[in-house]
């Protein structure tokens, strides 16, 4: 019984936590490029490069990059929404993003 009542406690610990987290998705043409300007940003904790799209399912980076596989690079931006807003998160992808080029080259 006690080892219930210790996931119990873990649970309720780790699920008060996560309400002030939240995800974004960005998509900017070099996902490399895009992590290490949403790093910098104070309340970010993580930035996950991955794909987005596309007809290839589980495509490599060679693939997307030289193939015709219709993906995306795409970073997932995982934030504390108590110390940077969605809209500042926005405000740093159109700082950084050329929208002008056809693949939105950040």
């Amino acid at each position: 019984m006690r080892l219930f009542y210790y996931f119990l406690l873990l649970f309720l610990i780790s699920t008060s936590f996560s309400h002030s987290k939240d995800k974004a998705y960005f998509a900017g043409g070099c996902f490399w490029c895009m992590e290490e300007s949403f790093e910098m940003l104070e309340g970010v904790e993580e930035v996950i490069s991955g794909y987005s799209g596309g007809i290839t399912a589980n495509p490599t980076y060679r693939e997307v990059t030289y193939g015709d596989t219709g993906h995306f690079e795409v970073v997932e931006i995982i934030y504390d929404k108590e110390k940077i807003s969605y809209k500042e998160l926005l405000k740093n992808f159109w700082l950084n993003i050329d929208p002008f080029d056809a693949y939105g080259q950040f």
